[in-house]
């Protein structure tokens, strides 16, 4: 068997074993957050508009700070993660904060087999889809869970992004999905002092392949942005140069760094 047929248990291990460190990290300003804190940016809050009483699935959504933010300005919220270890802090969280929102654990192409009902908005954000080889199949599963006149939120890092090396110097990889990428990581991008060491298996997705996919699959383009900054300080060596928007220092604003698009189900 090829390493690259077990992918998804390879994976999930990998996020169960950081999720402890993501959990305990500055990064996801863990005290912050329960007190109030909306992990949500405002890329995304601009498309996702006023979504009180919508019904909202979040897909990959870790362990749950951003479905819980959701379901603070009063939506209905499902998050959909294959990590156990993620999921268990998720359903933890909404316990604790007595929110609205419930936590499935399974593999993004085992959501059908979870849940039989339709939403409003279908959310996934931020280092998603490169854990997917097929896009069509992401695809054809949101738009089965779309309402008609749902709408899909996407915002992700730009794939540009993901032909370097961690420190974003050099150029490793295709831009084009034409590998399969094997890659061993110590620390995290949430710690990177963290003692831990993980396999990923990933697959990079240029833009054209993430618009197909949509299009074939009965969704309706809306909008579609492309940023120079991330929210995000985790790509390489970055600056701030305004609250909550950094750039690589090397490359500065000459790349893009994150895309969102918004697609709506016929």
């Amino acid at each position: 068997m090829k390493v690259e047929d077990n992918y998804i248990r390879i994976n999930q291990e990998t996020w169960n074993h950081k999720t402890k460190f993501h959990v305990e990290s500055d990064f996801y300003e863990m005290e912050n957050f329960k007190n109030g804190k909306s992990s949500l940016n405002q890329i995304e809050l601009s498309l996702l508009g006023d979504v009180e009483n919508k019904k909202i699935l979040h897909l990959q959504c870790h362990f749950g700070q951003d479905t819980l933010s959701l379901a603070r300005l009063g939506a209905d919220v499902t998050g959909v993660d294959f990590s156990e270890e993620a999921i268990a802090v998720a359903k933890s969280l909404a316990e604790e904060m007595q929110l609205n929102a419930r936590f499935i654990c399974c593999d993004v192409y085992e959501t059908l087999a979870h849940l039989d009902e339709k939403f409003d908005i279908i959310y996934t954000s931020y280092g998603v889809l490169g854990w997917l080889p097929d896009l069509n199949k992401w695809a054809e599963i949101v738009s089965k869970l779309l309402k008609p006149g749902g709408k899909i939120v996407l915002v992700e890092f730009h794939p540009m992004v993901w032909m370097f090396d961690n420190e974003v110097k050099n150029i490793v990889y295709s831009y084009f999905n034409v590998e399969t990428i094997i890659e061993e990581e110590t620390g995290t991008y949430a710690d990177k002092n963290a003692a831990l060491t993980t396999k990923t298996i990933t697959w990079n997705h240029p833009i054209s392949e993430v618009l197909q996919a949509m299009l074939a699959n009965g969704l309706t383009l809306n909008s579609f942005e492309e940023f120079d900054y991330s929210p995000y300080n985790c790509l390489g060596e970055m600056e701030e140069f305004e609250p909550k928007k950094f750039r690589s220092k090397q490359l500065k604003h000459k790349i893009p760094l994150v895309y969102a698009v918004v697609a709506t189900r016929s």
